[in-house]
């Protein structure tokens, strides 16, 4: 093992549809932007404050026209891959430099419902159907008995 990990893992909303370009030999290859929020009370004036990150997510071949398919403008989705940084050249010759998410696994979180509308998937919780007694725990273990 070489002992580095490159992974990120987002859960955004896509900023944009999916843009897929095809190549010779059948290979493609889909980006799209995904929006990160963070939201926090501000110390001084007490306002909800949201700050947006965006991030260029890429995914490769039938991951790129499945994306393209189920994917529209809007939709939440949790993406987990690797961050590259590309190079590249502007239309004034000029280099570029962008960082990117290429992506190696996701899941749709936004649920499409058989008449075409979307709602967001959500976690159920389920509540026990009685009431639970508090259980007692036994807090005189001594030293001797912890397992490391």
């Amino acid at each position: 093992m070489s002992g580095t990990l490159n992974k990120a893992m987002l859960i955004g909303h896509l900023g944009d549809n999916v843009k897929v370009t095809y190549f010779e030999g059948g290979n493609c290859i889909g980006r799209f932007p995904i929006a990160t929020n963070e939201t926090y009370t501000s110390k001084q004036t007490g306002e909800k404050v949201t700050n947006t990150e965006w991030h260029n997510a890429v995914v490769r071949n039938k991951a790129a026209e499945i994306c393209e398919k189920y994917l529209k403008k809007g939709d939440r989705v949790y993406v987990e891959g690797r961050i590259k940084n590309r190079k590249w050249q502007g239309d004034d010759g000029k280099d570029r430099y962008s960082t990117e998410i290429h992506v190696d696994d996701f899941t749709f979180l936004t649920q499409r419902l058989s008449d075409g509308n979307t709602a967001q998937a959500q976690a159920v919780q389920q509540q026990p159907s009685q009431p639970t007694q508090p259980t007692q725990v036994n807090q005189t273990t001594s030293d001797d008995d912890l397992p490391f």
